[in-house]
């Protein structure tokens, strides 16, 4: 099981240039698609099937409003996640739900920068290729649902569960130093099941 704390947020539309050109250009770069279990009106509970294993995340806790300076606020969240996989190929395949309507696909291109946190509190960025033990990632996604285009940017942050909302607050406040981009508000802050029952509940 891995805990995390994090800040995300969505927004409608292409991710603006301003964002583009803000966040890091030299970070890994991912397409991929994702099948969500829809669960109407339980925006505590994410289950999907991802690179044929099974992720469920469970949220522990709500940690309310973080500030960081004049243009960004977001809701820190504490997760639970829990990841299965089959070494047969047998179970976990998009084919096993595809054309089930409480299966949801969601079409990615993200990009993901890690970085590491020292005892001192310095950070360094790292590949995403390498396992941290305290720290946190930062990621912009561009998102595609029946249809309908959207973009999400989130912070997660990993580490000794004593040090996991420090290191969020220390990562948010470094990356949005110089920050100049679209406001982000606490309206537009909550995790994939919120927002899918956001697109899906208007299908209801």
């Amino acid at each position: 099981m891995l805990t995390t704390i994090e800040l995300r947020w969505f927004y409608p539309g292409q991710i603006p240039t301003e964002i583009e050109q803000w966040f890091p250009q030299n970070c890994s770069r991912e397409k991929r698609e994702d099948w969500y279990l829809y669960a109407p009106a339980c925006d505590y509970l994410g289950i999907k099937l991802r690179q044929e294993r099974l992720e469920v995340k469970w949220r522990k806790a709500e940690l309310g409003v973080l500030c960081f300076g004049e243009l960004i606020e977001g809701k820190a969240e504490k997760w639970s996640k829990w990841m299965c996989s089959d070494s047969t190929g047998e179970s976990f395949q998009p084919s096993m739900v595809f054309g089930n309507s409480v299966w949801v696909n969601v079409q990615k291109v993200r990009r993901l920068q890690s970085y590491k946190i020292f005892p001192n509190s310095s950070v360094q960025a790292v590949s995403s290729n390498e396992s941290i033990d305290n720290g946190c990632s930062v990621e912009i996604t561009q998102l595609l649902i029946q249809e309908q285009t959207w973009w999400s940017l989130a912070l997660e942050a990993v580490g000794e569960y004593i040090h996991l909302q420090e290191n969020l607050y220390l990562m948010a406040s470094c990356v949005f130093n110089n920050y100049r981009g679209t406001k982000l508000i606490a309206a537009n802050s909550y995790a994939y099941p919120h927002w899918l029952d956001l697109i899906l509940g208007n299908y209801s």
